[in-house]
């Protein structure tokens, strides 16, 4: 943290109606890469939500009272602060999350592009006119902010994940409440040091840190005053926040777990697809929900692509991201690192082959799994059939296209899924046959501004970033005009 440029981006505090609530309670930001202490934040709970949410309703009206454009400037700003600091923002993200500095640059650009994104898209909301039943009268259409917008979000994408939703959010004109996970609370509240610089009133982005999970989740869920809910994480965890949710009917959006397939067919050139699932497997240590899960490979050239990819993935670097020759960093913590070598081992006694690592890297103190590979994989494996979260690659050998297709779709999960082919009919077929609310061809690296972002079935529901992006954060309303003749 020495290192930063502008060091008072470090803040260790919650950020509540603009200001910074201290305390006497703390917690522990540990670096996974090393097992050290960064700093210590300010443990808030249930009374500095509540506080929050309140922030949030006084500041709505006049927010949402802003024109679109104005809403727009202010954004602008936040967006630009955001690019403009993306060397320090990468170097907190890498010290409280592991992933390599390159990669956590990368993230700072990519949740900057939701907010310029949306800054621009919230001026196109547009209604709608229809024709009326009767000449004496007029059906409109107009769409206006939801209201107070609360939010959880995971360690694994800890700006990102936090810009795509404010973003969306506060270009409607709602206001925002914000729970970031305790692993990695430092890259939110610097974010909220610059929403201020930027302009952004007070209330109307709020940023509650605290370990007390439950507490703050119940108000953020249920709460009479947020009329939105929005969550990323685990299947199990959203399920519990939808029940709680329910209670007072609130609008919700859930991006959920995942269980990836990466389909290699037949006819695919090999060496991109080996390229692509390097990509989407081991970025931020296999660690994100739409990483490759599942690799699935057709006979005639599985022998190759487990060669290739092989041979490719032992090349990769693991170890502190700070360090400029690093691919993979650090899991987030042991018990991660725990949890993924006991599906790899549950999977070897289960008749998988080992081809490549299988154990933890000692590196310094830090949690540290080898990249591993596993071949002779079937589908009903424990590293096949759960979401890995780690740097693992299970290798499933399939017949035919529609045993690719069957096999890619028994799991409860459909939030992302991949394929390379290059027959125009394979891929008309398989892209529709698949059961995911997104499908890489030939990409495995999918996610963008523009593309809304979002699963099917148990993978959760709602889309973030693109034009539909806007929608989870308005609400429709019918004006019916009479009398008018």
């Amino acid at each position: 943290m020495d290192k930063l440029n502008d060091k008072s981006l470090l803040k260790q505090h919650s950020y509540i109606n603009g200001k910074w609530h201290s305390g006497d309670a703390k917690f522990d930001v540990i670096n996974p890469a090393t097992d050290e202490v960064l700093t210590q934040v300010t443990n808030a709970g249930v009374a500095e939500a509540e506080l929050a949410v309140k922030a949030a309703k006084d500041a709505l009206k006049a927010w949402s009272g802003k024109s679109a454009n104005e809403r727009a400037v202010l954004l602008r700003n936040w967006f630009n602060l955001l690019m403009q600091h993306q060397d320090d923002l990468g170097r907190i993200l890498t010290l409280e999350q592991g992933k390599p500095l390159a990669e956590a640059k990368g993230e700072i650009a990519y949740g900057a592009s939701f907010i310029e994104w949306f800054a621009e898209e919230g001026k196109r909301v547009y209604g709608d006119t229809i024709p009326a039943p009767s000449s004496d009268k007029r059906i409109i259409v107009i769409k206006q902010p939801v209201g107070v917008v609360a939010s959880i979000t995971p360690w694994n994408f800890p700006n990102a994940m936090i810009a795509r939703k404010a973003a969306a959010a506060l270009a409607a004109g709602c206001t925002f409440v914000g729970r970031p996970a305790t692993q990695t609370p430092l890259s939110a509240l610097a974010m909220a040091e610059l929403a201020e610089r930027a302009g952004i009133p007070a209330g109307v982005f709020n940023i509650v840190i605290g370990e007390d999970a439950k507490g703050i989740g119940k108000v953020l869920t249920q709460h009479p005053d947020v009329a939105k809910f929005t969550f990323t994480g685990s299947t199990n965890v959203g399920k519990q926040l939808i029940a709680q949710g329910a209670t007072s009917v609130k609008k919700v959006s859930m991006e959920l777990g995942g269980n990836a397939p990466f389909i290699v067919f037949n006819d695919a050139d090999i060496d991109a697809a080996v390229e692509g699932a390097v990509l989407s497997k081991y970025r931020n240590a296999g660690q994100t929900c739409v990483c490759t899960n599942r690799i699935l490979v057709q006979q005639r050239v599985a022998k190759e692509f487990t060669e290739k990819f092989t041979a490719a993935v032992a090349k990769l670097m693991t170890g502190n991201g700070l360090d400029d020759s690093v691919f993979i960093g650090p899991m987030i913590s042991s018990s991660a690192v725990d949890n993924v070598d006991k599906l790899v081992q549950d999977s070897i006694k289960a008749g998988a082959k080992l081809e490549l690592g299988g154990a933890r890297v000692q590196v310094v103190d830090g949690n540290f799994y080898r990249p591993t590979i596993l071949s002779q994989v079937t589908n009903d494996m424990p590293i096949a059939a759960n979401e890995i979260f780690g740097p693992v690659s299970p290798i499933i050998s399939f017949e035919t296209e529609q045993d690719a297709i069957n096999i890619a779709n028994d799991t409860e999960y459909g939030l992302a899924a991949y394929f390379y082919a290059r027959d125009i009919g394979t891929i008309w077929r398989v892209a529709e046959g698949l059961d995911y609310g997104m499908v890489g061809i030939n990409e495995g690296l999918i996610s963008n501004a523009a593309a809304p972002f979002g699963g099917v079935k148990q993978s959760g529901s709602g889309r973030e970033g693109s034009k539909y992006g806007l929608d989870d954060y308005l609400e429709i309303k019918y004006l019916c005009m009479g009398g008018l003749n």
